[in-house]
């Protein structure tokens, strides 16, 4: 993010009046050990470092420098929490949890803290209405938009006709595998295919009975909603029991080379969705190069780069920024709350110019954000791994969700959770 002339001429006068600024403070629940650790380790280095560009490249967002609180989570709910706790009071502007058990634990407490939440393509999906869920944020796609691309991508492949198919579903056997099973029942009734679904316990290291189930069952499709370890089993045992890897679709979360890299060839032509572009053909990278690789300020060993989840990372750090900015543009103040950061989330949006602007030109979707929808416009892609190059390619267009579907199910689920919670659904 290049720091703007407009916002800087909005800011004037602030800092004149005060030279020594507060850091803006981004928290980082961050888990480089436990069973997640090579999947949280990427993301992790990719958003410290986008703050670290913008200090060193910009002097920080507004004129304000940033300051990054990581707190290791190991991606344990409890720990989670105690991170939250232990950092909510330093002025922490967003937390991205990077967990669903831990943005559901967070959910009241943000809330009551009035301190916003951005569970990016995570967390509780029908957090994306704004109305119910007021500090709570899920752009740019959540999990049911996920399950929905995933389908729409499989009737491409069957033309436009899956009745009679069957979909299986291996998922993490958690709050988090579980979000999209009502979504695709929900669009089994309504596209004709039968619906299969298998759970894998934490961490996912067996997996062979749920796999010898699919060579029996011989599902036409698998999709996986899985994390970490499961991953890499998952995929070595879907080529142990020869089950085609063009017709293995994960979510988002179950597509980075981590994942595809310990089964070798085998894993070639494995698909996940997408919710940005991949590799390090960016402009970004010759500034995250530059001053933040060859200074000797990476988070971690610079082997990251480029990667599926050290560019989600950047992408999520980006959003935040520029969250961040449109905050201090909206109330005229290069300090910012976090109640102002919920107003600079609430009203984000991101176009392509943005996206140039920032060097990540064609990397993720348009999107606008307002107070009824906090998730954005439900869209992704899907990529696919060739294993001789050792790269993920994008082999689709953007791909709307079922918005029939998905838009029922939000708001269905966020009514039952106001009603729960003695929440009135309004802006505010």
């Amino acid at each position: 993010m290049k720091t703007k002339t407009l916002l800087a001429m909005t800011v004037t006068s602030v800092m004149a009046a005060a030279p020594v600024m507060a850091d803006l403070v981004f928290p980082s629940l961050s888990y480089r050990t436990g069973p997640y650790a090579a999947n949280g380790i990427p993301f992790a280095d990719g958003y410290a470092d986008y703050f670290t560009l913008l200090n060193e490249r910009d002097g920080g967002i507004g004129g304000v420098p940033t300051r990054l609180l990581e707190c290791e989570t190991g991606y344990n709910t409890e720990k989670g929490v105690e991170c939250y706790e232990a950092t909510k009071g330093e002025g922490s502007l967003v937390y991205q949890p990077l967990s669903t058990g831990i943005t559901y634990q967070l959910i009241p407490k943000a809330t009551a803290d009035d301190i916003p939440i951005h569970s990016m393509g995570y967390g509780r999906t029908s957090a994306k209405n704004g109305e119910v869920f007021s500090h709570v944020f899920n752009y740019p796609a959540n999990y049911w938009d996920g399950a929905s691309i995933a389908v729409n991508h499989i009737m491409d492949q069957e033309g436009g006709d899956v009745s009679g198919k069957t979909i299986a579903l291996v998922y993490h056997n958690s709050a988090y595998g579980k979000e999209p099973i009502r979504t695709l029942e929900e669009l089994s009734a309504k596209h004709g295919f039968n619906l299969t679904t298998i759970a894998v316990d934490h961490p996912g290291q067996e997996q062979k009975s749920q796999w010898l189930q699919i060579r029996r069952e011989r599902p036409d499709y698998v999709l996986m909603w899985g994390w970490g370890v499961m991953n890499q089993v998952a995929i070595q045992e879907a080529a142990n029991v020869r089950f085609p890897m063009d017709k293995f679709i994960g979510v988002w979360w179950s597509g980075s080379e981590v994942d595809v890299l310990p089964a070798g060839e085998a894993a070639n032509g494995y698909k996940s969705l997408a919710l940005h572009n991949t590799g390090s053909d960016f402009g970004i990278y010759a500034d995250l190069q530059k001053y933040v690789v060859d200074a000797g300020k990476a988070a971690g060993a610079g082997d990251q780069l480029g990667t599926v989840l050290y560019n989600r990372g950047l992408y999520a750090a980006m959003l935040a920024a520029e969250a961040a900015e449109k905050a201090q543009e909206i109330h005229g103040e290069a300090e910012i709350t976090p109640a102002m950061m919920r107003d600079g989330m609430r009203n984000l949006e991101i176009t392509n110019a943005i996206l140039e602007e920032n060097g990540m030109s064609g990397f993720g979707p348009e999107f606008a954000v307002s107070c009824e929808n906090h998730g954005g416009n439900g869209l992704g892609m899907v990529q696919q791994w060739d294993a001789a190059a050792q790269q993920w390619n994008i082999i689709t267009d953007m791909i709307e969700s079922d918005k029939e579907v998905i838009d029922a199910l939000v708001a269905e689920d966020s009514a039952a959770f106001a009603a729960e919670n003695n929440i009135e659904a309004g802006c505010s």
